[in-house]
Order: structure tokens, then sequence, then C-alpha cells
């Protein structure tokens, strides 16, 4: 007599169960997953956006000879023709054209004079929190 070989109906059925639930499993999980990191994309901590903001302005002020050329509410002007911009519409900070900051409430600049020695304040509003920040420029 010969030996049979090959799976019987059963056993296929079986196979076949098995492989839904586990495709099943790992759709709920990717899912899941999925549905966390896009909730978390659109979380930005303010403090992370204002210390951004901070160290390139900071280094922009900090620079030797650096002048401002224009001044007003949501935007500032350097001599060397680096612009830092408040866009309400997207709610971002720009440096030049370079998107920076995102999810900013405002952002107004002003500038002073005192001692003979230029004073940028910049107001800074994200996520409820308000920072006001002041640079001196010689």
């Amino acid at each position: 007599m010969k030996s049979q070989k090959g799976i019987t109906l059963i056993s296929l059925t079986v196979y076949v169960f098995v492989m839904i639930i586990v495709v099943g499993i790992i759709a709920v999980v990717t899912g899941t997953f999925m549905k966390s990191l896009k909730e978390n994309d659109f979380y930005n901590d303010p403090i992370a956006e204002y210390t951004t903001f901070n160290s390139y302005f900071t280094e922009e002020t900090n620079k030797k000879g650096v002048q401002i050329t224009d001044c007003k509410d949501d935007y500032i002007i350097f001599d060397n023709n680096v612009q830092y911009s408040f866009i309400p519409e997207n709610k971002g900070i720009y440096r030049n054209k370079v998107k920076i900051c995102w999810d900013i409430d405002e952002c107004k600049f002003s500038q002073t004079e005192e001692n003979g020695k230029t004073i940028v304040t910049v107001e800074f509003k994200a996520g409820g929190q308000d920072k006001t920040t002041s640079y001196t420029i010689e």
C-alpha cells in the first residue's frame, strides 16, 4: 500500500484560521500604534519651541557688529540680511524662509535704545506660556 502525503482539509482549515487570527492581531496593534503616532504629531512642546527660537536669536544678536535694519511687531531684519518673521496664519516663526518654530500663538519684536546700546525685546506666547526676553546688541 502506498503512503499518502499531504495535508488534510481539516488541517488546512486550522492553518487558515490561525493565519487570520495572527493577521488580525497584527492589524489591531499596527492601527493602535499609527493612531498614537498621529496624535503625538500635533503636540509640540512650547518650551522646546522657545528654546529653539532663543538659540537662533541669541546667536544672531551676539554676532560682532550686527545692527538692526528694520523692526516691526511681527518681524525684525538685521543688516546681515537675516530676518525673523512671525506668520500668524500658520503659527510659525521663520528665519529668512526656513520655519524654525511651530504652534506659536504670538511673537512680537520691539526695539529700544539705552545707554548707546540697542535692546530687542521679544514677547513669545505658545501653549499657554508667555516668555519675554530682552537681547542687547552693542
